[in-house]
């Protein structure tokens, strides 16, 4: 397919002082309107050979005036158009079905902020679950604490600590993470 030229507008294609003024759908014909008069073309051409269609013989079609529009039907005098409608003179609905493209782009949104909330702000608002065995303390690990600090600090021995806390890599704990310690030794020494 070719790109767009000025040989593709009406000007250059219509005889001069004709305009194109609609378009049925239902016979595919398309209307022009040139000195006066309305014409229309060859169904489904959009350009062909013209013929009057406001003489009182030569087609069945009505006779537009210069200023109305084709396919707008009647209208009165103080601007006020019919709505649409359709055969059985019910109401068109313009688009019924618009807002369900609008659908899954709402959905993506929703499901974004659920795994917002569920990763970010519901676990701020739960309770931290202690995770030690009944015979021994937990312990809120702060910045800057490392495993031999806190079992030093708490009277126990780095090996103790491990065996509690076998899970607990103390080469990155982290601060906020909760440990295990012997409830004897619970009390700095």
């Amino acid at each position: 397919m070719g790109r767009w030229t000025q040989h593709d507008e009406d000007s250059t294609r219509l005889p001069e002082g004709m305009e194109r003024v609609g378009y049925d759908s239902d016979t595919g014909r398309y209307y022009f309107s040139g000195g006066g008069r309305v014409w229309q073309g060859a169904q489904g051409a959009q350009f062909s050979e013209m013929t009057r269609v406001d003489d009182a013989g030569s087609t069945s079609s009505p006779s537009h005036p210069q200023d109305e529009d084709v396919e707008a039907g009647p209208r009165r005098a103080d601007g006020y158009q019919a709505l649409a409608t359709d055969a059985n003179a019910r109401y068109v609905k313009s688009n019924a079905s618009a807002y369900r493209t609008l659908f899954p782009f709402f959905l993506l949104i929703g499901v974004f902020l659920l795994l917002v909330w569920r990763l970010i702000l519901a676990p701020s608002f739960a309770a931290p679950k202690n995770p030690c065995p009944a015979h021994t303390a937990s312990y809120l690990v702060e910045p800057g604490d490392s495993c031999w600090e806190i079992s030093r600090t708490h009277g126990c021995t780095l090996d103790e600590f491990k065996n509690l806390n076998e899970k607990i890599d103390c080469d990155r704990l982290l601060p906020g993470s909760i440990i295990c310690l012997p409830e004897a030794a619970t009390t700095p020494a």
